[in-house]
């Protein structure tokens, strides 16, 4: 991200949610995104993935130029390039558990796969978030703990350049939430995953290689990995949003077709 700013509206009452974003991570890193409400972290993680378009500046996907992209060709790049998880998971309901790992590979087209490939992928990857022998189940039939291991599945089945986390423990209980992340670094250390999180838990933080501080559209801080006492100290001296907050984007355009 370079530069990256993002306005919403115009005038004397024009929100800045974004002030001026530069930012390069490196790939199979872990980087959780913390700041209080109205900080700009929603907007840091739509501009990134190519969710929102900044109204100023320049978002690179490796060597690819996303930032002047339409709509078509944003959904090709999440289809193919990216991954998601979600705080309230977002699993199709009528499908069945491997059908659901296997929706952004289907929705991307084949690639030369054949469905005994996508069958084997999907199986791999469930048996890597401990969901061996559960691809038959239907997603009211799994915990939340292991909707979201489903959905972790999905966001990894193409072999995405990134994952965007946006609050993925956030509806889940203490224990099965560190799990969840175990899974997430997991990902990280051993299939070269690049992931991005954004979080207000600094315990989930605890488990990303650096934390990035937002503040008033801006990062303000960031930390190498460190306990999550440390990073909810750090928290506690993040200045105070500037008024007017920054505004709630609309959820169902921006999330629209990102799990496609």
């Amino acid at each position: 991200m370079r530069s990256v700013r993002r306005q919403y509206g115009r005038g004397r009452t024009a929100v800045h949610a974004l002030r001026g974003i530069d930012l390069t991570l490196p790939r199979g890193s872990f980087t959780a995104v913390m700041g209080p409400s109205g900080s700009g972290k929603s907007t840091f993680l739509q501009c990134a993935a190519g969710l929102d378009l900044p109204t100023e500046g320049s978002v690179r996907l490796g060597g690819t130029e996303i930032t002047g992209m339409n709509e078509n060709e944003l959904t090709e790049l999440r289809r193919s390039r990216l991954g998601f998880v979600f705080q309230a998971f977002n699993l199709l309901p009528s499908l069945t558990v491997e059908q659901n790992v296997l929706l952004p590979m289907r929705l991307a087209g084949s690639r030369g796969r054949t469905a005994a490939q996508g069958q084997a992928r999907a199986a791999d990857l469930l048996a890597r978030v401990g969901l061996e022998g559960k691809g038959s189940r239907r997603p009211a039939e799994l915990s939340g703990g292991q909707q979201q291991r489903v959905a972790i599945a999905r966001a990894l089945v193409t072999r995405p350049d990134v994952v965007f986390a946006d609050e993925p423990t956030g509806a889940l209980d203490t224990t099965t939430a560190a799990e969840v992340l175990g899974l997430l670094r997991s990902a990280v250390d051993t299939l070269g995953a690049t992931v991005v999180m954004v979080t207000h838990d600094p315990a989930a933080a605890a488990h990303a290689d650096q934390v990035l501080f937002l503040a008033d559209g801006l990062i303000a801080d960031r930390l190498p990995r460190s306990p999550a006492a440390a990073i909810a100290t750090r928290m506690t001296a993040l200045p105070v949003p500037s008024a007017p907050s920054a505004p709630t984007a609309p959820a169902a355009p921006r999330y629209a077709g990102a799990a496609a």
